[in-house]
């Protein structure tokens, strides 16, 4: 992500507003700030990270959002090694299962096994290591929700932000000359302004479709007693076309990670939107049974938790790295663009990052 020298240096920097501190806002955010740009970034969560969430809980931690990523990017691979030295771990989910509706092993590996990375100690480690310099430098404001993008009331060549986080009345911040989104789809569509300067955007967006995903965390110490190292099947990782659960994995196989029997289960995007309304008690029951069958573990776990991503997958990207529009000073960015693994985010905040800067 070096872009020194990319701003000519007889322009002065321009104030970038970045919305979202997942993958693509951070490698945008990052990219436009080493090419010398003034960025602030907004986030609405406590941390940065986006879907790249690491849940703690008494037993250790659980990949909430993405389960791995691929490197078929070398600029991504590039950023890893040079911006996360050693964080990057492979994983040997390479070899996962896929499972049919019955628990059933179908196919012993994926079809085209490659290698599957994890963040050490949790997939959040990544996020939070591109995160220090913005955090150092006072640009990001974590638990801070943008409300809505408008023009400036003082300079109408200019963005304002409205907006919400914790112990704030609504405030104010003024004077950006640009405004990227690096959030999900369908918030993006929600934090456009309605202007015709703005149109374009939303009118490219349309035809992007996401689905959501209830994952389920679950904790099983019993398995740390002597001579129980683990319970249940053998294999770590699986998708499976159980019409409830589209993947498990075993979280204490990954590498860097506490050795006491933990498994995140996701489910299904037609199951989740089904289920969409529904409690986090009523989904833990759901999942935990779909689980017990799939799996054959019938313990009861000592932790459970219940997480709704509402924009977890994209099922209709955008087909292009990202948008940009010079005239409006907009923009957006985000794994929908391109699919929905974190290295389509990687590239998409980067790809926008350098288009801003031709």
């Amino acid at each position: 992500m070096n872009a020194a020298n990319l701003r000519p240096d007889s322009r002065p920097p321009r104030h970038i507003a970045v919305v979202g501190a997942g993958i693509a806002g951070l490698a945008c955010a990052r990219t436009l700030r080493q090419a010398g740009e003034r960025v602030t970034v907004f986030e609405a969560g406590a941390q940065a990270g986006g879907r790249m969430a690491t849940v703690a809980s008494p037993f250790g931690g659980f990949d909430a959002g993405a389960q791995y990523f691929t490197v078929r990017d070398a600029r991504f691979e590039r950023a890893l090694a040079i911006t996360a030295p050693g964080m990057a771990r492979r994983w040997s989910a390479n070899a996962v299962r896929v499972l049919d509706e019955h628990g059933r092993v179908v196919e012993a590996a994926l079809p085209t096994p490659e290698p599957h990375w994890v963040a050490a100690p949790g997939m959040d480690a990544i996020a939070r290591r591109w995160a220090e310099p913005l955090l150092a430098d006072g640009r990001l404001h974590l638990g801070t929700r943008v409300r809505a993008i408008a023009l400036d009331a003082l300079d109408a060549g200019r963005w304002q932000l409205h907006t919400q986080g914790e112990g704030d009345d609504h405030p104010v911040h003024a004077g950006f000359d640009a405004v990227l989104l690096a959030v999900p789809a369908g918030q993006a569509r929600l934090l456009l302004p309605s202007l015709p300067l703005a149109q374009p955007l939303a009118g490219a967006m349309a035809g992007v479709q996401t689905v959501p995903c209830w994952t389920l965390m679950l904790a099983f110490p019993q398995a740390a007693q002597p001579g129980l190292y683990t319970l249940g099947p053998q294999w770590n990782a699986a998708r499976s076309t159980h019409h409830r659960v589209a993947w498990l994995a075993r979280e204490s196989s990954k590498p860097g990670r506490e050795p006491i029997e933990r498994w995140t289960v996701q489910a299904s995007g037609t199951w989740s939107r089904e289920h969409e309304g529904d409690g986090e008690e009523r989904v833990t029951a759901k999942l935990l049974k779909a689980f017990a069958e799939i799996t054959g573990i019938r313990a009861t776990p000592a932790w459970t938790q219940a997480l709704l991503w509402r924009e977890a997958q994209t099922t209709a990207a955008l087909g292009r790295p990202c948008l940009w529009e010079p005239a409006a000073r907009l923009g957006v960015c985000g794994d929908w663009c391109l699919g929905h693994r974190v290295e389509d985010a990687f590239v998409s905040g980067l790809e926008l990052a350098l288009q801003m800067l031709k």
